[in-house]
């Protein structure tokens, strides 16, 4: 799949210069993001000593043409909703943030690239892990 929406753990790979990751996103044709995402990260960045300096660059990121900031709406809410009642009736549940991320990728028909196993349990997600 040519597009993809990115986990928070995908990321920060990419920053770290993870050579599997950067080479998956240098051969997708759209990066998609969670604002959910987004929060994760300046989160961690402010606690961390280098909150300027990732800033910048994840601006930088966000400012590519092939990336697109994916925000939360009433539609992602029900995706949401179908998500958590799907949890819960097997009871396997996964941190709310990341409900959010997989009705993102959901809504807009994206594959999920992320590190976490627990996704596997959201089903009808597609999902390229690494």
């Amino acid at each position: 799949m040519n597009k993809i929406l990115i986990d928070t753990n995908i990321y920060s790979c990419a920053l770290k210069g993870d050579p599997e990751v950067v080479q998956v996103l240098r051969q997708v044709v759209h990066i998609g993001i969670s604002v959910v995402s987004i929060g994760e990260l300046l989160s961690g960045f402010r606690g961390g000593n280098k909150e300027l300096e990732n800033r910048k660059e994840l601006g930088i990121f966000l400012d590519s043409p092939r990336v697109t900031l994916y925000s939360i709406d009433e539609y992602t809410a029900e995706y949401y909703c179908a998500i958590i009642n799907q949890l819960k009736k097997l009871g396997t549940p996964i941190p709310t943030n990341d409900i959010w991320i997989a009705a993102s990728a959901f809504q807009h028909g994206l594959q999920l690239y992320t590190l976490d196993k627990h996704f596997c349990n959201v089903e009808g997600l597609l999902l390229r892990r690494k």
